[in-house]
C-alpha cells in the first residue's frame, strides 16, 4: 500500500523501509564541486573497502604469530559493530542519509540509539574497524582505523552544523549526548 499522500510522520509510522533510500540528493556535480558533503561520503567509502585488503606487513606477522584469540575477537567486535550499524539504520528510518547534509524535511532522531549516540552509524564502523584489526593485526588496518576517526570525525562536524541550521534543538542534543564514542577524544565532543 502507497502512503504517498501522508504526511511525514504518518508516513514514518508505516515503516517503509524503501524511503530510506530515497532524497539523498547524490550527484555528479556533487562529486565534483563536494556541494553536500560528497568527497567525505567517498572518503568513508574508500576507507572502509580498504579493509580487505591483506595484512601489511605480512613478515612482521609471520614472524610474531598473531594469537588466535585476537582473531576470534576481531571477529566477535566487527560482528558487534553490524549489529550496531544495523540498529542505527532502522532508527533513523527516513531520515537516512550517506552525506553529511540531511535530507530535506528529515526528523531530527533523538531517542533509541540516537539517544546513547549522536553518530551511531559512525560508532558501527569505527567499532568494525577495530575488529577488523584485531583479526588481522596489521600496521595497514591500524593507519585504515586512524584515517576512518579523521574522516568521520570531519564528516560528524559537517553534519552538525547542518543540524543546528535545520533542527534547532540539535544544539541541546549535542551538548547532552556522545558523538561516536563517550569519553574518547576526538571520538566525543558535546559543545560545537
Amino acid at each position: 500500500m502507497e502512503n504517498k499522500g501522508l504526511p511525514f510522520k504518518e508516513s514514518r509510522q508505516q515503516g517503509d523501509w524503501r524511503e530510506s533510500f530515497q532524497g539523498w540528493g547524490l550527484s555528479w556535480t556533487g562529486l565534483l564541486n563536494n556541494q553536500k558533503g560528497e568527497w567525505w561520503l567517498v572518503a568513508q567509502v574508500v576507507l572502509i573497502c580498504a579493509h580487505i585488503l591483506p595484512t601489511w606487513p605480512s613478515e612482521l606477522i609471520e614472524a610474531w604469530s598473531w594469537p588466535g584469540w585476537l582473531h576470534v575477537t576481531g571477529l566477535m567486535v566487527f560482528a558487534v559493530g553490524l549489529g550496531l550499524a544495523l540498529q542505527g539504520f532502522l532508527a533513523l528510518g527516513p531520515s537516512l542519509s550517506p552525506l553529511p547534509d540531511p535530507k530535506p524535511n528529515a526528523a531530527l532522531i533523538t531517542t533509541g540509539v540516537y539517544g546513547r549516540c549522536r553518530h551511531p552509524l559512525y560508532r558501527a564502523v569505527v567499532i568494525c574497524s577495530i575488529g577488523v584489526l584485531l583479526a588481522k593485526g596489521s600496521l595497514l588496518h591500524l593507519a585504515l582505523l586512524l584515517l576512518l576517526v579523521a574522516v568521520l570525525n570531519g564528516k560528524a562536524h559537517r553534519e552538525e552544523q547542518r543540524l543546528c541550521s535545520v533542527h534547532p534543538d540539535y544544539v541541546t542534543y549535542r551538548s547532552n549526548t556522545p558523538a561516536i564514542l563517550p569519553g574518547i577524544p576526538g571520538l566525543d565532543w558535546r559543545q560545537g
